[in-house]
């Protein structure tokens, strides 16, 4: 999938100044629901671009920042796909037809695992995790889970991991010479792969402030009143 993607994105990049951002949210919004595709080969690219003077509004730390709003606004749009859809549609449509919507079920149980065991904290750590990033608001839907909470959680794991990957392509624009997009994604992904190590104590923080604020709700809703 990532190298098919790869064979279109020369051609796009001649529509990024017009159609950059909405690419970016059209494509997030795919990648973000049941359609599995890397979220590196979206995003590496805008942050390159954006470096480049090669987005919207010319001006590289502007039109980086909008391209995370429009990643993180398409990651959420794409969530919500699978939250609305299978709220509505429940567990016994998933048991029965997920292999058609490239849903594997070894892949699935362990994101229904996660959230049964860790329920709002899951939806945003998971956002920083691959294999299961984008079906993590699959059980979410299911379970019913409250579509604030939904939102805010995804929201900001989703917009953690844009801001990191926008950053990298960024950062190779900004440093290095012209790259083809074959070679752009791959060195994107190879620094995202020597750096997983860093992303891991962000999404761990994120969990335990998650965890202290719950408790701390907990606490104070249990207290008697004076």
């Amino acid at each position: 999938m990532t190298e098919l993607l790869i064979t279109y994105l020369d051609g796009l990049t001649a529509y990024a100044p017009t159609w950059g951002l909405l690419l970016v949210f059209v494509f997030m919004t795919v990648e973000s629901s049941f359609i599995p595709f890397p979220s590196e080969v979206v995003m590496i690219p805008a942050g390159f671009l954006a470096a480049r003077h090669s987005m919207t509004t010319g001006q590289p730390g502007l039109d980086a920042v909008l391209a995370i709003v429009s990643g993180t606004a398409g990651s959420l749009a794409g969530a919500y796909i699978n939250y609305f859809l299978f709220r509505a549609l429940g567990r016994p449509f998933l048991d029965r037809y997920g292999g058609y919507f490239f849903l594997p079920p070894p892949k699935l149980r362990r994101a229904e695992e996660l959230f049964l065991q860790y329920g709002a904290g899951a939806t945003f750590v998971c956002r920083l995790l691959p294999a299961i990033r984008q079906l993590i608001s699959i059980p979410a839907g299911i379970a019913g889970m409250p579509l604030g909470s939904f939102t805010l959680w995804t929201g900001l794991g989703a917009g953690i991991w844009v801001a990191i990957l926008t950053y990298i392509g960024f950062e190779i624009g900004a440093s290095t010479a012209a790259l083809s997009s074959a070679e752009l994604v791959h060195q994107g992904k190879h620094v995202v792969r020597e750096h997983s190590m860093l992303i891991i104590p962000v999404a761990l923080v994120g969990f335990g402030a998650y965890v202290l604020l719950t408790r701390w709700i907990m606490k104070e809703r249990t207290q008697p009143s004076a």
